[in-house]
């Protein structure tokens, strides 16, 4: 049975902006084949529009490469470099949906996921939690949507060998986003 607009609580058509200060762009990375490293991003914007129907909903969003930070200096600086990001020459990256799809009781956002200029489609796992009005009149939407993607299919290579066998840094990397939005009004 697919969802409707009206069994969504608190569910409002219009144009909403991703809140900075309550939302986080975050990843992580298998590192030395035992753990993950994790980072987030610090600048980034997005919108997106509630459709009457929910599956009609877009969304679009943009991250600003340089705001990269995971804790370490040295290697956010690495990070940025070519061997990674390259943000001197490719300064954001972008993801663009094509579609909102029903699975089960949740939903997938389809999508265009754009990164060091080579532009691949991701779907999101979508986990809605829900709508409703701050102590400032604002009325916000949150939710968490999570992708998982290989750094190679955006032209992300370098590696090391590790000399217990293997390499330093896995090849899939964990999208996290834990967003909260306010319609504008």
């Amino acid at each position: 049975m697919t969802i409707t607009a009206e069994q969504i609580p608190g569910y409002r058509t219009g144009t909403w902006t991703i809140d900075p200060t309550h939302t986080e762009v975050g990843f992580s990375v298998r590192h030395l084949a035992i753990s993950k490293v994790k980072g987030k991003f610090e600048r980034f914007a997005g919108t997106f529009v509630t459709a009457e129907n929910p599956l009609d909903s877009t969304v679009e969003a943009t991250v600003e490469v340089a705001s990269i930070n995971t804790n370490q200096a040295d290697r956010d600086g690495h990070l940025r470099t070519g061997d990674f990001f390259a943000a001197d020459e490719f300064p954001e990256f972008t993801f663009k949906s094509t579609g909102v799809r029903q699975v089960g009781s949740d939903f997938a956002v389809d999508g265009e996921l754009t990164l060091r200029g080579v532009t691949k489609p991701v779907t999101f796992d979508f986990e809605f939690g829900g709508f409703g009005a701050d102590a400032y009149g604002n009325y916000k939407a949150g939710f968490t949507a999570k992708t998982v993607v290989k750094r190679e299919d955006f032209g992300i290579q370098w590696n090391a060998p590790l000399e217990t066998g293997g390499l330093l840094l896995g090849s899939d990397v964990t999208i996290t986003l834990d967003v909260q939005a306010a319609l504008n009004a």
